[in-house]
């Protein structure tokens, strides 16, 4: 596996937050940065990396195509100027956000010109975002050979996501956890609260080791320093069986999904 097990997320942090949150985070020792052309903070995270003096080969940057970008030309055009905005030559990973299965770009155009944009240095991997079971499928199909290195999504203690993640295993496809702490509301529950008193730990630390442990990669974000540091030691949390059992009872499926934008979302499994 070549995307980091823990990366920072940077979704709705402009300007000098994202500044502050991304060099906090770099001091403390994140090296995977997430970002996308939609959160309009590409630039922003360019100048922090860049003054960091942390050399390239030890970051990991992933960005995102935004739906208005997916025709061929805009596609890798958009991802050159995603390149320049992060003052890089090529970023780690690039994935396409949103499916859009209605659009008027269609899947064969937009993963194709990924797969371009890959073989012309643009971005070392390429992967996707909030795909569901038959849009994994069908980019596979288009893909041919060229790996699908993960597929982002939706995945914290109330939607586990089952069938996604069961598909993933079977087929040896990684998934990368976003919104793992539910915008903060996993740290009001009482089981993940009395998980964390058993563990010496918080409720975050649970959530997070809770998805580590499935194998997904997770990019949380906080705009304090503190959170910041404390969600790192997730990594260092092991969660029983009977932890995990307790946590998987929480789940309540797709009544509480966060992201679910009407004109990009794919039917959810």
């Amino acid at each position: 596996m070549s995307v980091p097990r823990f990366g920072l997320g940077t979704f709705r942090l402009k300007d000098d937050v994202v500044r502050r949150v991304v060099s906090d985070a770099l001091a403390l020792g994140y090296r995977a940065i997430d970002t996308a052309q939609g959160y309009d903070n590409e630039a922003e995270i360019g100048e922090v990396l860049e003054a960091s003096g942390i050399p390239r080969e030890q970051l990991y940057l992933t960005t995102k195509i935004k739906p208005a970008n997916f025709a061929h030309d805009t596609l890798i055009s958009s991802l050159r100027e995603s390149n320049e905005k992060l003052r890089v030559d090529q970023v780690n990973l690039t994935l396409i956000h949103w499916p859009v299965p209605n659009g008027e770009v269609k899947p064969r155009e937009y993963l194709s010109a990924l797969a371009e944009a890959q073989q012309l240095g643009l971005t070392r991997e390429i992967g996707v975002s909030n795909f569901n079971i038959a849009g994994l499928k069908q980019a596979r199909e288009i893909l041919g050979s060229t790996p699908i290195t993960t597929n982002q999504v939706e995945i914290h203690p109330y939607l586990q996501n089952r069938k996604l993640v069961e598909f993933a295993r079977q087929e040896g496809l990684h998934l990368t956890s976003y919104m793992t702490l539910a915008v903060g509301k996993v740290m009001q529950d009482e089981v993940l609260q009395d998980i964390a008193r058993q563990h010496a730990a918080t409720p975050a630390q649970v959530a997070l080791a809770w998805a580590l442990r499935q194998g997904f990669s997770v990019i949380p974000s906080s705009t304090k320093r503190e959170n910041l540091a404390s969600n790192l030691k997730a990594q260092e949390l092991k969660l029983t069986d009977e932890d995990m059992g307790r946590i998987a009872a929480l789940d309540q499926g797709g009544a509480v999904r966060l992201a679910n934008p009407e004109s990009a979302r794919p039917h959810w499994d």
